[in-house]
């Protein structure tokens, strides 16, 4: 019988980077809407975390004059040319479709914007529900601008009509 024994000298095994080390904090996300099928709205949607709250400021052309149902939607997904693809409001708590300025809503309703004669809308918002940050955050979801005013009663959406508008919420941090 033959045995061989070979000795090598064994390299340390060196620690691998953290692959678990928290991503980096959102302080800014945008959403760049674009126009569904058949329409011509256009804007931005800037979301900017503070302390306890979310700032938000849009600004949208190409709207009919008037009121327009304004939502966060749960998937970031505008493929669809009536932008069906991004699913219904974002609602991780389960809760019931309400105005913004209630303490039980879906975290996506974000109410209404109002377009002037021209078709424009301007949006300045402090939000107390929403997050870029943390397992609820919207970072990834899609911003919905509707053909209709958001009735805050009708559920789950408001009765706010077509969708006119979506974009992707993007973290943009400067």
């Amino acid at each position: 019988m033959l045995v061989f024994v070979a000795c090598s000298k064994q390299e340390e095994a060196k620690p691998e980077a953290d692959q678990t080390a928290a991503p980096a904090t959102v302080t800014k996300a945008v959403a760049v809407l674009q126009p569904t099928a058949n329409n011509s709205v256009t804007g931005t949607v800037a979301f900017t975390q503070m302390e306890g709250h979310v700032h938000v400021v849009a600004d949208i052309s190409g709207l009919t004059p008037g009121v327009h149902g304004f939502h966060v939607h749960e998937k970031g997904d505008c493929s669809a040319p009536d932008a069906s693809s991004a699913g219904g409001h974002y609602n991780p708590s389960t809760t019931q479709h309400s105005a913004p300025d209630s303490a039980n809503r879906h975290m996506g309703d974000l109410g209404n914007i109002v377009a002037d004669s021209t078709g424009n809308a301007h949006l300045d918002w402090m939000d107390m529900h929403l997050a870029l940050n943390g397992e609820n955050s919207i970072v990834g979801k899609a911003v919905i601008v509707h053909a209709d005013p958001d009735d805050f009663t009708t559920q789950p959406t408001g009765n706010a009509g077509a969708r006119v508008a979506c974009g992707v919420i993007e973290a943009k941090n400067e």
